[in-house]
């Protein structure tokens, strides 16, 4: 189950009425960042634009690849620990507007963890220590640390130790 809160709204749908729920300025600012670091070959001096400017907690030795695409309104609820991998293109949100409410929830990105290229993590998932998510995959629920998940929808290819039995 992911962990979001919700926020109902009233009149026309919140994509529509965005800038109620955040500013403008910190969105162009986020964006700009976002897109800069995207092409940043260097994952040092990404990780130090994530930290600097976004408010993201991501951990020593953790690599974010070419396209990765964080949560533009609301970076801040993303945390990454230490010596993970983020692939190519992954996308990453922390967001999401519906019809009539949207909704934020943290995610949560464990250490030694190997996200494959092309995923999408949803907001409010935790993916535990040593997991590995496949290419391709669209994270809608935690993941246990130590498994290996796959798929759209996400499955569990391999159980984590705390999982077995």
């Amino acid at each position: 189950m992911r962990k979001t809160t919700r926020y109902p709204v009233q009149g026309p749908n919140p994509l529509w009425q965005m800038y109620r729920t955040v500013s403008f300025w910190k969105v162009v600012k986020n964006f700009v960042v976002i897109q800069l670091a995207r092409y940043t070959p260097f994952p040092s001096w990404k990780n130090w634009m994530y930290r600097t400017f976004l408010r993201m907690e991501v951990g020593q030795e953790t690599a974010v690849a070419l396209m990765v695409m964080m949560d533009t309104m609301f970076p801040e609820l993303i945390k990454i620990g230490k010596n993970s991998v983020i692939g190519y293109n992954t996308t990453i949100l922390a967001h999401e507007y519906l019809v009539e409410e949207y909704r934020l929830g943290e995610v949560r990105i464990g250490d030694r963890v190997l996200i494959g290229a092309n995923s999408t993590i949803l907001p409010g998932v935790t993916i535990g220590d040593g997991a590995i998510v496949a290419a391709g995959t669209v994270v809608h629920k935690d993941v246990a640390p130590g498994s290996f998940v796959g798929g759209n929808p996400m499955r569990v290819i391999r159980a984590g130790e705390s999982e077995e039995k």
